[in-house]
C-alpha cells in the first residue's frame, strides 16, 4: 500500500515535469525515422554532387537495415535519455528539501527508491513499446514483416539494457549531492562499462552484448547472450542495494 502511494506519486511526477513526454517523443521519433531512413538513404544520397554514383554503391536497402538503424538509433538516445532523466531522481529532492519533507512521513526510504525506479522503468517500457510499434508498423509498410515474436525480445531486452544504466543513475543521485554531480558519476560510470565492452571475451559479459543478441535473433543467427543478461541483472539489482545502503545511512 505504502509502496503504491509513492508509485502514483512518482508517476504523478514524470507526467506533471514532462519527463514521460519528451522520453516517449524523442525514442518514438527514432522508432519512426530509423526504417525510413534505412529505406530513403540512398535517394537522399542522389541529391549530393556525384550522389548517383554514391547511390550506386549503397546495396539496396532491407528490412534488416532498417532493424539496424532501429537498434543503433534507441540503445544510444535511451542511454542519454537514462541519464538525463534519473540523474536529479534523489539528488534534486533532496537539494529542495523535499526528500527530507516526504520521508518524515511514515513512508521507507527503500519505498522511496523503489517507486522511483519502478517509474521510471514504467517510463521506458512505455516509451519503447510505443517506438517499436512505430518502427514496426513502417518496416511491414516499407519493407516487409518482421517475426512479431523476435521483435518483441528485441525490445525487452532493450529495456533491460536501459534499465541498467537507469539503476545505475539512480545510484549516483543518491551518492551526489547536486544533479550535476549524479551526471558526472553516472557518465563515468558509463565510460566504465563500455572501454571494456571493446574487448572480444569481457564485452560478452557485458550489458552491451544484449544489443548485439536482439540483433542476431532478427537475423535469425547468433546464440542467446545468457551471460550478458545475467551480469545486466546483477548490475541492476547491485546498484539498486548499493543506493538503498547508502540511502538509508544518509542525513536529509
Amino acid at each position: 500500500m505504502i509502496l503504491w502511494v509513492a508509485l502514483r506519486k512518482e508517476l504523478m511526477e514524470q507526467w506533471r515535469s514532462y519527463r514521460l513526454l519528451i522520453t516517449a517523443a524523442v525514442l518514438v521519433a527514432f522508432g519512426l525515422l530509423s526504417p525510413l531512413t534505412a529505406k530513403y538513404t540512398p535517394e537522399l544520397m542522389k541529391l549530393l554532387p556525384n550522389g548517383e554514383e554514391i547511390a550506386r554503391l549503397i546495396p539496396q536497402p532491407t528490412a534488416a537495415d532498417a532493424v539496424a538503424q532501429y537498434l543503433k538509433n534507441i540503445s544510444q538516445f535511451s542511454v542519454v535519455l537514462a541519464l538525463l532523466v534519473t540523474m536529479g531522481a534523489v539528488a534534486y529532492e533532496k537539494e529542495r528539501g523535499t526528500a527530507a519533507m516526504i520521508l518524515v512521513k511514515p513512508l521507507p526510504r527503500w519505498a522511496f527508491l523503489a517507486a522511483k525506479f519502478t517509474a521510471l522503468g514504467i517510463t521506458f517500457a512505455a516509451s519503447l513499446a510505443v517506438a517499436g510499434a512505430g518502427c514496426y508498423y513502417y518496416t511491414l509498410v516499407l519493407f516487409e514483416p518482421l517475426g512479431i515474436g523476435s521483435w518483441v525480445i528485441l525490445n525487452v531486452l532493450l529495456l533491460v539494457f536501459v534499465l541498467v544504466y537507469v539503476a545505475l543513475t539512480l545510484m549516483c543521485s543518491v551518492l551526489a549531492k547536486s544533479q550535476a554531480g549524479a551526471g558526472g558519476l553516472a557518465f563515468a560510470l558509463l565510460i566504465v562499462l563500455a572501454l571494456p565492452g571493446a574487448l572480444p571475451k569481457v564485452g560478452e559479459y557485458l550489458p552491451g552484448q544484449l544489443i548485439n543478441w536482439g540483433a542476431g535473433l532478427m537475423a535469425g543467427s547468433g546464440a542467446p547472450a545468457w551471460p550478458a543478461l545475467g551480469v545486466s541483472f546483477g548490475l541492476m539489482v547491485g546498484a539498486l542495494i548499493l543506493a538503498g545502503l547508502i540511502f538509508d545511512r544518509q542525513e536529509l
